[in-house]
């Protein structure tokens, strides 16, 4: 008979759990690629010998783990457009990085409130083993919703601190790539960050846990392509796994 899943050794090296929350605990990655393309397209619509954001690789290349301000800046300057930066309560629209922001927001808040969001169940599994070996965990995302969706999970209670794009914005934390958001998530844990791993699928994520000095970066691929698993070796990961449910063990392993 197995005996129940327990944390695999690299995890037992460590003494605290940060994990990002979209791609890596819930299934909205696609919500908001999707979300992103109906706020890009429109803009780009607008520009001559413009293609349209590519849900995939445009999507994993400069907003991915961003936060919204961020992605939608770095997403028009790969395609050359300058527009001005605007103001954070510009309505939504086109004319400004602001605006698309929040048309892209806008778009996301109607589809999670539509139709709910999945979670992974390999992860999952982790949160609960994790937690029940008192293993502090927190949420650390770049998303103001990222609380919401895992409270419609029933995964809130799982951690001891979240904090989301609304507590980075009260705290004028910087974006990834900086490794602000997963600091101040460590600091609330009450754990050295040299003591602590972080658990991320975005490049800027896994690049903002190595110039963290966090003790252990796990990489979330789940593209199932090398190319994936290499870019976020190549941004910092320790090691990759295509689930964080690959990071237990049973008896029969």
């Amino acid at each position: 008979m197995a005996r129940a899943p327990s944390p695999a050794a690299v995890l037992l090296s460590v003494h605290a759990v940060v994990l990002d929350t979209d791609g890596v605990i819930t299934d909205s990655a696609p919500t908001h690629a999707a979300a992103w393309k109906l706020a890009f397209d429109a803009c780009l619509d607008l520009h001559e010998d413009q293609p349209p954001f590519d849900e995939v690789e445009d999507y994993r290349r400069h907003v991915d783990g961003r936060s919204r301000g961020d992605g939608a800046a770095a997403f028009l300057a790969s395609r050359g457009l300058d527009l001005p930066e605007g103001s954070p309560d510009d309505p939504p629209g086109t004319g400004t990085v602001s605006a698309v922001a929040a048309r892209k927001d806008e778009e996301f808040t109607r589809s999670i409130r539509a139709h709910p969001v999945a979670v992974w169940p390999g992860t999952v599994r982790l949160l609960h083993v994790l937690h029940g070996a008192r293993v502090p965990l927190a949420a650390a995302s770049a998303s103001r919703h990222a609380t919401e969706l895992l409270a419609g999970a029933g995964l809130l209670d799982l951690f001891t601190a979240v904090v989301d794009g609304n507590e980075a914005r009260r705290l004028e934390l910087p974006g990834k790539p900086d490794p602000a958001l997963f600091i101040e998530a460590a600091r609330r844990l009450g754990v050295p960050v040299g003591d602590t791993a972080v658990v991320e699928d975005a490049l800027a994520g896994v690049e903002a846990g190595r110039r963290g000095g966090f003790g252990l970066v796990v990489g979330v691929d789940r593209s199932d392509s090398p190319e994936g698993a290499a870019g976020l070796r190549r941004h910092g990961a320790d090691l990759v796994v295509a689930d964080p449910g690959d990071l237990l063990i049973t008896g029969e392993d």
